[in-house]
């Protein structure tokens, strides 16, 4: 939030236009997808593209990454050493 509010201030100082954009991740059924996807495309201001497998599967990953590391942070989880991690390869 506070990164967007010094960019706000020093575009305004430079004179400087900086559009923002809002990225959603949608998962819904196949049998619905083709319907959502003519209606997000038919608004003018909506760019919307469906994800490959190979990404959708590697934002997932992504998540679950992130989710340990909250996890870890808040002590529900053990970190592992990289050394030991290197080790068991």
């Amino acid at each position: 939030m506070w990164i967007s509010t010094i960019l706000n201030y020093l575009c305004r100082e430079i004179n400087l236009s900086i559009e923002f954009s809002m990225k959603i991740l949608l998962e819904i059924p196949d049998n619905r997808a083709i319907s959502l996807m003519d209606v997000l495309r038919s608004i003018s201001y909506v760019k919307a593209k469906p994800l490959t497998d190979k990404k959708a599967q590697m934002l997932s990953e992504m998540k679950d990454a992130v989710d340990e590391i909250k996890l870890i942070k808040t002590g529900k989880k053990s970190a592992r050493y990289a050394e030991d991690f290197l080790n068991e390869l």
